[in-house]
C-alpha cells in the first residue's frame, strides 16, 4: 500500500471497492482523520467551544453500498482507538443527516461513507466540518499528508461501546424532524398532489413518503429497498438514469416525480409529462419559489458550469452572484461567509438560506412540491412560463471515458491554443480555472472539464435550443476524441 492509492477529489476520497477501497486503506484514512481531529483538539478550549459551538466528537453515517456499514464501523473503531467519541448511525442515512447532526450535537465534524452518485463498484469517504458542510482542501491536504504516517490505533467495537466512546443512533430522525419545520407543511397538507418518489435504492428510502403521510397527497415510492447494485444503474438522478422512471410517470398520471441520489443530497425532478428536468432548471425553480413565494432574499452561488438563466434572474431581482470551481466545498465556503439565499450545482445539489451549507435532496423535494402547490399549475406549465419570460436555456452533459494521457494532452492543447470560434460562433469569454469554458457571442457555451470523482472527461453545453446544445456536445466530443 502507498498513499498514491488514496487520492481526494472534489468531495472526499472515492475508489473502487476491493481495488483501492480496501479495509486496510479505509483504516489508514480513518487514522489520518483522527490525526486531524486530534490536531484540532487544543483549539477546543471552553471559549472556543462557546464561540464555534464545537464538541470533541464525530458523527458517522453510511449509505446503501456494498459493505458501507462495515467501512463506517472500521473508521469508528479507529477514531475510538484514538480516544475520539463517535456517534454512529444505526442504519443507512442521508449525507445531510450527518451534517445536520454535527450542527445539532455541536460536534467537531463528521464522516460519511458514500460514493454519492458514482457507479456501484465505487465507495468513498467524505469528511464534514463543524459547520455542517464539506471541508476545503486545506483540511483534506493535511489528511493526505498523514496517510501511512501514524500507526493505526484500533479499538474493538465491543470495547468502544463498553467505554461509551461509541454510541449508535438513528441520525436521520433529528434531521427529518427539523426538515418539517423548515418546510411549509400547512401548504403541503392540502396540496392534493399525486407524487412518485424514486429513491434510486439509496438512503432517500421512504423519508419523503413518511413526511407526507399526514397530508392528502398520494405518494408512491419505488426503489426504496437497499440494493448495492442500484438496480443496474448509477444512482445519479439525471436524464440518462431516470429515463425508465420517466416512462412510469408518463403512464401513471403523476403530477411530479422526485428522485434522490445514492446518499440523498441531490434531487432529480420529472414533470408530469415524463420529461426529466435538468439540475439547472431544478435550481431555477427553487430560486424563483424562494424569491416570489417565500419572499426571501440573499446572494446566489453557482459553480463554473452553472446556467446563464440563474444569472439573468439574479440580475432582475438585484441579487449578488458568486461563481466557484466544481465542488460543493467551494459553495459551502461562500455560504458560511456571505448572506446566501441559495447555492447549487448542475447535478441537482442545492443549499438554502437558514438551513445548512450542504446539499439536501429531501428538503429540495419538499420545496418543489410547495412550488407546484402554491402556483396551482402543472410543473410543465411553470417551466414553459420561465422559458417565455427569460428565454430558452437548454443544458446538456456528456461523460466521455478518456485515458489520463489523452486528458493531459487535451488540456495542454487547450491551454496553448483555446478555441476562438465554435460552430461558427465567436468565443467572447474563456474561463480556465476549472477546465475550460467557452462562452459564445449568442450567450450559449461549451465546457470541457476532467471529473474529480471518476476517470472521465465531462463535456457540458448550454444552448438556446436542444439542437444547439446537442451540436455543442458533439463538437466537444469530436475534439476530445481526435486530439
Amino acid at each position: 500500500m502507498n498513499k498514491n492509492e488514496i487520492t481526494f477529489g472534489t468531495d472526499g476520497w472515492r475508489a473502487i471497492i476491493s481495488d483501492d477501497f480496501t479495509f486496510d486503506n479505509v483504516k489508514v484514512v480513518g487514522q489520518a482523520i483522527a490525526d486531524y481531529v486530534k490536531r484540532e483538539r487544543p483549539k477546543l478550549s471552553k471559549k472556543a467551544s462557546e464561540l464555534y459551538g464545537r464538541k470533541y466528537g464525530i458523527v458517522i453515517g453510511y449509505d446503501t453500498r456494498f459493505l458501507s456499514e462495515k467501512y463506517a464501523e472500521l473508521i469508528a473503531c479507529v477514531l475510538c482507538g484514538n480516544g475520539i467519541p463517535v456517534l454512529l448511525t444505526d442504519r443507512p442515512s442521508p449525507t445531510p443527516s450527518v451534517s445536520f447532526n454535527i450542527r445539532h450535537h455541536r460536534y467537531i465534524g463528521g464522516v460519511m461513507i458514500t460514493a454519492s452518485h458514482n457507479p456501484a463498484q465505487y465507495n468513498g469517504v467524505k469528511y464534514k466540518g463543524y459547520f455542517g458542510g464539506s471541508v476545503g482542501t486545506s483540511v483534506t491536504d493535511y489528511m493526505v499528508s498523514r496517510l501511512f504516517k501514524s500507526r493505526v490505533q484500533y479499538m474493538e467495537r465491543e470495547n468502544a461501546v463498553k467505554k461509551k466512546l461509541l454510541v449508535y443512533e438513528d441520525i436521520a430522525k433529528v434531521h427529518i424532524g427539523h426538515i418539517v419545520k423548515y418546510a411549509d407543511m400547512a401548504l403541503l397538507k392540502t396540496s392534493g398532489l399525486k407524487v412518485l418518489v424514486d429513491s434510486m435504492n439509496g438512503t432517500g428510502a421512504r423519508y419523503l413518503q413518511s413526511i407526507l403521510g399526514q397530508t392528502n397527497n398520494q405518494v408512491t415510492t419505488i426503489n426504496a429497498n437497499r440494493d448495492p447494485y442500484f438496480g443496474g444503474r448509477s444512482p445519479e438522478p439525471n436524464e440518462v438514469h431516470l429515463k425508465p422512471t420517466g416512462d412510469i410517470v408518463r403512464k401513471g398520471t403523476y403530477d411530479v416525480c422526485l428522485a434522490t441520489d445514492g446518499d440523498a443530497d441531490r434531487l432529480g425532478v420529472i414533470a408530469g409529462d415524463g420529461s426529466v428536468v435538468t439540475g439547472h432548471k431544478v435550481m431555477t425553480l427553487l430560486l424563483l419559489y424562494l424569491l416570489e413565494n417565500r419572499r426571501m432574499r440573499g446572494g446566489v452561488v453557482q459553480t463554473i458550469c452553472g446556467t446563464s438563466l440563474i444569472d439573468k434572474i439574479a440580475e432582475e431581482f438585484g441579487l449578488k452572484t458568486y461563481e466557484t470551481p466544481v465542488g460543493f466545498k467551494y459553495i459551502g465556503d461562500i455560504y458560511i461567509k456571505e448572506d446566501i439565499l441559495i447555492g447549487g450545482e448542475e447535478t441537482g445539489g442545492v443549499a438554502f438560506k437558514g438551513w445548512l451549507p450542504e446539499r439536501d435532496g429531501i428538503l429540495s423535494g419538499l420545496l418543489i412540491l410547495e412550488l407546484i402547490a402554491s402556483r396551482k399549475k402543472p410543473l410543465s406549465e411553470i417551466l414553459a412560463e420561465i422559458d417565455r419570460k427569460y428565454g430558452v436555456f437548454l443544458y446538456k452533459r456528456f461523460d466521455l471515458k478518456l485515458s489520463p494521457d489523452k486528458k493531459k494532452k487535451l488540456f495542454a492543447v487547450l491551454s496553448k491554443k483555446p478555441f476562438r470560434k465554435v460552430l461558427g460562433k465567436k468565443v467572447v469569454n474563456v474561463k480556465s480555472y476549472d477546465g475550460f469554458k467557452f462562452i459564445l457571442d449568442n450567450g450559449s457555451w461549451i465546457m470541457l472539464r476532467p471529473s474529480g470523482t471518476e476517470p472521465k472527461l465531462r463535456i457540458y453545453s448550454e444552448g438556446h435550443s436542444e439542437e444547439e446544445a446537442n451540436r455543442l456536445i458533439k463538437f466537444g466530443k469530436q475534439f476530445a476524441e481526435n486530439v
